[in-house]
């Protein structure tokens, strides 16, 4: 293994090693492993887990402790806790006891079982949406991806904000792709110009609640946008869905455009508790993918226990006090941080940024909030640019605002030691 490129592990991240040259894939593997084994001994790596289920505490093991200790969990996006809900469980322990542990199969060839049906049948009506206007798919992430992949080919166009998540990125390889600065409808307004006789379909694809910075897409200016040069919408609403709005739909609903948005993506592994994606869209759409999708086509499909997820969607409307609980503890815990002087961008969700810049002073902080009892994201590249690291925080509804207040105190004892100032 020899290269005439030196790596710094000091200064390098991720990005570095994604092709180095010279290299084949097991020069590559072995000289990465040299840097995660660096990253360990100087106690810069991000990698821990628990041992117990999502909730506002968890019992952490990390190289970092001496013994496995409970946490205040920041880490979760299981917003309303509803993966821990008495109601939830017993429908998906229904749903095991009825069907078993698996589906058997991919939708097409008998994987598509009457929870399947129930399920999709509930997210249309939660959507407003007429029947055959949804399709489930295994995870959130191949619900983008594979939707995408699928309807977009070398004569179409994807035009995306730059911030969206991995996954759309994913679905864009056979199709041309033009990106626009986040939130820019300067830019925006330009690519829609330059694609609107160049390409046959031309897809706008945004957040509703961006995962890093957790703010908000401009989706009403962006819809009108869209609109204006004859293109289609498509709101990966995976942050909003549950816990945005007046009535849980997501962020699309405080924009009143649950109605008008061509293609809604969600997840049901964040405020629902579980684990798939879905897709809302046309009955048309709907049924092209339901053939087109070689996720749907050749991948087994959500287990039994979803079961638990028709449950999960009744509560949104029939207990709506664990939004409002949410909704506060965003309010305390943003108020706090910014009388600590941290930097934490617009974030307009339980998302919350805590941005220092410097990936190797936001690794020791994020090592110190461990170590203080606070587990909390590490994120640097390829999360996000290098030069934007920061501790991700994610709130729920089942925290207290003791457990606030801890985290709160924890890191104003950091900042004297460690600024929590962004580079700049």
């Amino acid at each position: 293994m020899e290269t005439n490129q030196q790596i710094d592990f000091a200064t390098a991240s991720f990005k570095e090693f994604e092709n180095i040259a010279g290299f084949d894939m097991m020069d590559t593997a072995k000289y990465f492993d040299s840097y995660i084994n660096y990253m360990k001994e100087n106690e810069h790596l991000n990698f821990r887990f628990i041992t117990q289920g999502c909730g506002p505490t968890a019992i952490v093991t990390s190289p970092f402790l001496a013994k496995p200790t409970e946490c205040i969990s920041l880490v979760s996006n299981d917003y309303l806790n509803f993966s821990q809900h008495p109601k939830v469980k017993a429908a998906a322990i229904a749903g095991i006891e009825k069907y078993g542990t698996g589906a058997g199969a991919s939708p097409l060839i008998g994987g598509h079982h009457e929870y399947h049906v129930a399920l999709e049948r509930k997210l249309c009506e939660f959507f407003n949406r007429p029947e055959g206007s949804s399709i489930v798919f295994t995870t959130g992430y191949t619900a983008n991806s594979s939707t995408l992949l699928s309807l977009l080919k070398q004569e179409d166009c994807a035009i995306v904000d730059m911030e969206v998540h991995a996954s759309v990125y994913e679905g864009l390889p056979n199709t041309n792709v033009k990106r626009f600065p986040h939130n820019s409808m300067i830019h925006l307004e330009r690519a829609l110009v330059e694609a609107q006789s160049k390409f046959r379909t031309k897809l706008v694809i945004i957040d509703g609640v961006y995962s890093q910075n957790g703010d908000l897409a401009k989706m009403d200016e962006i819809y009108a946008l869209t609109k204006k040069y004859g293109a289609y919408l498509m709101v990966d609403d995976a942050h909003g869905i549950g816990v945005m709005g007046d009535r849980g739909r997501g962020a699309i609903e405080i924009y009143n455009l649950l109605d008008k948005v061509d293609i809604i993506a969600g997840t049901l592994s964040k405020a629902l508790g579980h684990i798939g994606g879905f897709i809302i869209s046309t009955p048309e759409i709907i049924n092209y993918l339901r053939y087109q999708s070689r996720q749907q086509v050749f991948s087994s499909t959500s287990t039994p226990a979803s079961f638990g997820l028709l449950k999960a969607i009744d509560l949104i409307d029939e207990e709506p006090f664990w939004r409002n609980r949410l909704k506060e503890n965003v309010r305390y815990f943003k108020e706090g941080l910014l009388s600590l002087g941290a930097d934490i961008g617009t974030s307009s969700s339980p998302i919350i940024p805590i941005k220092i810049g410097d990936p190797i002073r936001t690794a020791q902080i994020s090592r110190m909030l461990l170590q203080s009892g606070v587990y909390a994201n590490c994120i640097v590249y390829p999360g996000v640019a290098k030069k934007d690291a920061r501790i991700r925080t994610s709130l729920m509804a089942t925290h207290t605002k003791e457990h606030l207040d801890k985290v709160l105190n924890v890191l104003d004892d950091i900042g004297k030691a460690v600024s929590l100032k962004k580079s700049r």
